[in-house]
Order: C-alpha cells, then sequence, then structure tokens
C-alpha cells in the first residue's frame, strides 16, 4: 500500500514479463548492489513502485530493486474468479513472481514485503529457500496470529472500499486513516491520487473477486505454520500502533523463525515505510548490507 506520487528523478527501467499465468509488470532501478525484491501490499490502488517510491533515492544507492506488481495490482495481469477458487492469492502470486524472476535471470536476491506482499514473501522464503538471501518483513500476513478480533479494523476498510455504492473519496480518507497513526501528515490530495488509482476497472473487477474468495478461505494461507522452514536471516519491521495486522500477533514470528530480529516504531501504523521513512531506510540497507 502506497502513495502514487511522481517518479521522474528516478532511473526506472520497465519490464512486463511473460509467465505461463499472464504478464507481470516489474519496475527496476539501480545498479551494482545485490539484488532486492519489494513486494507491496493489497490495499486499493496499489503496485510496486506507488508502495515504495519515497525509498528508492536511498536504497537503490546499495541494491539493484525490483518492483513487481502483484497478480491482480497495478500493469500486471488480474486472476479471475475461478483462479482463486482454486489457489489463494498468496499461492498464485508466489507461482507469478517465481516465473518472473526465473525470466529476469535472477537466481538469488534480498526480499522485503508488506502485508499481502509480506505473505508473498514468507511463502516464496519458505519454498525455495536458498533463493532468497535476506529477508524483511513488515506487519506480514499469513505468519501473524492476532489476539484480537478478526479481521481487524484496516482490513474492514479494505473490504468495504470496493462495496457499498463502490470507490469514494470520503472511503479513500477513511482507508488512509487505518493505515497510518497520524493521518494528518497525508493530504486531499494524496486521498484523490490514490482514490485515482483505485479506479481501473479491471482492478476493482478482481478485488471483487479477492475479497469473496479471502473470506470464503477464512483470511489469509496460513503461513505461520511453517515458520522454521525460514533459512534466510529476517528483520521484522512492525508500528506498535498498526491497525491492520496488529504487532500483538508477531510473537509467534519472533518465537518460530530462526534467524530473527524485530524492530517496533511507537506513534507508527501500518505503512512504517513512509511514516519512518529515514529509519526505515537504514535499519534495511544496514540489515541486508551485513549480509552481502
Amino acid at each position: 500500500m502506497g502513495i502514487p506520487v511522481a517518479t521522474s528523478d528516478i532511473d526506472l527501467r520497465h519490464h512486463r514479463v511473460r509467465t505461463s499465468l499472464g504478464e507481470i509488470a516489474v519496475a527496476d532501478t539501480g545498479g551494482a548492489g545485490p539484488v532486492l525484491v519489494m513486494l507491496h501490499g493489497g490495499g486499493p490502488g496499489a503496485s510496486g513502485v506507488s508502495n515504495y517510491h519515497q525509498n528508492l533515492a536511498a536504497l537503490s544507492k546499495h541494491f539493484r530493486i525490483l518492483l513487481p506488481d502483484q497478480p491482480g495490482f497495478g500493469d500486471s495481469y488480474r486472476p479471475g474468479a475461478a483462479d482463486l477458487d482454486e489457489r489463494s492469492i498468496t499461492q498464485i502470486t508466489v507461482d507469478a513472481l517465481f516465473q518472473a524472476l526465473d525470466e529476469l535471470g535472477v537466481e538469488t536476491f534480498h526480499l522485503l514485503g508488506n502485508s499481502l506482499g509480506g505473505a508473498a514473501a514468507i511463502a516464496m522464503a519458505q519454498t525455495r529457500r536458498d533463493a532468497v538471501t535476506g529477508l524483511v518483513l513488515m506487519a506480514p500476513g499469513g505468519g501473524w496470529l492476532p489476539t484480537g478480533p478478526t479481521p481487524t479494523e484496516g482490513q474492514k476498510e479494505m473490504f468495504r472500499y470496493f462495496n457499498g455504492g463502490g470507490p469514494s473519496e470520503k472511503k479513500m480518507a477513511a482507508f488512509i486513516r487505518t493505515m497510518v497513526f497520524d493521518h494528518k501528515q497525508f493530504g486531499e490530495d494524496v486521498v484523490r491520487a490514490r482514490y485515482e488509482a483505485s479506479l481501473e476497472q479491471s482492478h476493482i473487477e478482481f478485488y471483487h473477486h479477492y475479497n469473496a474468495a479471502f473470506a470464503r478461505r477464512n483470511g489469509m494461507d496460513p503461513l505461520w505454520k511453517d515458520l522454521p522452514r525460514i533459512k534466510a536471516p529476517t528483520l521484522l519491521l512492525w508500528g506498535r500502533d498498526d491497525r491492520t495486522i496488529t504487532l500483538e500477533g508477531a510473537q509467534l514470528m519472533l518465537k518460530q523463525i530462526p534467524d530473527v530480529q524485530m524492530h517496533v516504531f511507537g506513534r507508527c501504523g501500518h505503512w512504517v515505510q513512509l511514516e519512518r521513512q529515514s529509519q526505515f531506510e537504514r535499519l534495511v540497507t544496514d540489515f541486508l548490507g551485513e549480509l552481502a
């Protein structure tokens, strides 16, 4: 989940990569450093670049960054109802992203994921254990067991957004308020940009299928069952005040991932990379830099 802005000051190379499922759009920036694949969250209008645009200038100095649009989002293909009946969105995403990375000739890489993208990152690290050399998880789905009511406040806002009359700027403002600790830092221009990015008709259709499949499956895949399979050194980043993937559910990850450390940000919600931008960039660079 992120806010669309211009990226004219960043040298982005764009790929459309064919897979057996459909085309995956991948933005590529940076150069000589290790590959860092960054996976976005699942909010309305999300994409790889919109989620992490503000972090690219700092991180691209140290890494070659790949920003895939996951299936259903951005410029990538849209799974249909039958696809989501057969497999979960995380299973589909893992299949598509590994095929895309294979096509791009990327064999080993660092991996970072937030929320829905965090679930895909966990599943990828469990599936090809030697391919993922370092793992950063930001309030990831699937590996987390909440102690409070579900769906959470943030999940309810995501489900509500495309229902009950469809998208609106008012709904987008309510969605953003649940994603962050201090919504005042995101003004009307940000709300409008994110709202406009959510209006692509095929994305809306996908989201209805996705929400229905999410309800049928009773939420995310139970990736927490196989957390000990993660081989990569792992950094957990969490906002203490996250109302979407709540901090209280993180204890299992700390106990079960073999090589793990955690940083918690006070006065911070679900968008760590935006709300604590400079600290996020420093922590990611230092943690992954020590693994190179």
